[in-house]
């Protein structure tokens, strides 16, 4: 009996181990990604839009063609409490039209670069230069006396050109949002060839005395703000706010204001809807409010080398 007990057992651990050899050991799970050193993203946009009619085409209208492009590039790093952005952001529109020719209808070009060293999870000392430009010569398009159209240059590339080196804190809650505050922020302002456009502009174009190129203004405050978000699939906005403001004139109309807004719209995989906007306010060009709006229709393309943040 106590055989018979003993070989059951033993019978039993016997299939207990086969059993177990045979089940398959879990599969190793993948490490992941290493985080790239240089965190890269870019959006791109192309439109294209054209009217052709007829001589006898009694609907009315003219002949026109159109072309926009926007691209806005990052390539950020972080190592530790340092950290290191640059961006590059660049729209430019125009259209050609029967009778009436060549006509700029947006033009930016925007570099920025920063250094930043952490002094909390939300805030950090910074140290930046950008540079706000454009990239064609704009015109203003009135009569003259005898009643005849004209165009009258009013800006150029450099022309004018802001480069301004910031020195302050910066606030940055959440990967989407983030604003410097700047009290130092000495600002050149360039104009190249300022003569040509006494006639429109007056005798200080964009600030700049006559026989100059160049205006400093060293003891200054900038204030950037930026939002930068995925509103949902494929829709996306953009914006960002300056202020600058100059310490010898801290007066309410010499505060400079700018502000751009995009918002895109993914139709397909690369047809995507933009809607660009620019409201400016700057004493020096201007006693109004500027503002440009734009709205295409054409093809897009994004990338981006990491994984967005949530916080």
């Amino acid at each position: 009996m106590r055989t018979r007990l003993l070989l059951s057992l033993a019978a039993g651990l016997l299939a207990a181990a086969a059993q177990a050899q045979t089940v398959p050991a879990p599969a190793a799970v993948p490490a992941p990604p290493p985080e790239p050193r240089w965190r890269k993203s870019g959006k791109t946009g192309l439109g294209l839009n054209e009217s052709l009619l007829s001589s006898n085409w009694r609907g009315g209208g003219v002949n026109t063609i159109g072309f926009n492009a926007l691209a806005n590039l990052k390539a950020n790093r972080k190592n530790g409490g340092n950290s290191f952005d640059n961006e590059a952001d660049f729209l430019f529109a125009f259209s050609e039209t029967k009778g009436l020719g060549y006509r700029k209808g947006q033009d930016r070009l925007y570099l920025d670069t920063k250094y930043g060293r952490d002094i909390s999870s939300d805030w950090n000392t910074f140290v930046s230069l950008n540079l706000l430009t454009q990239f064609a010569p704009g015109y203003q398009y009135d009569e003259d006396a005898a009643g005849n159209d004209r165009a009258r240059a009013v800006s150029d590339f450099f022309a004018p050109g802001f480069v301004t080196a910031a020195y302050g804190f910066e606030y940055h809650p959440n990967p989407t949002f983030r604003v410097r505050l700047a009290p130092f922020a000495p600002r050149l302002t360039v104009v190249n060839r300022a003569d040509r456009f006494g006639e429109v502009l007056g005798d200080t174009p964009y600030g700049v005395r006559p026989g100059r190129s160049t205006r400093w203004e060293v003891l200054a405050a900038q204030v950037l703000a930026e939002y930068d978000k995925n509103l949902g699939p494929g829709v996306s906005l953009k914006a960002r706010y300056l202020l600058f403001a100059n310490y010898r004139n801290v007066t309410g109309k010499e505060v400079d204001h700018r502000l751009d807004v995009g918002l895109t719209a993914k139709v397909g995989k690369y047809v995507n809807v933009a809607l660009n906007g620019i409201a400016l306010y700057d004493f020096d060009q201007d006693a109004g409010v500027q503002y440009s709006q734009g709205l295409t229709i054409g093809v897009a393309y994004a990338f981006q080398n990491f994984v967005d943040e949530k916080k």
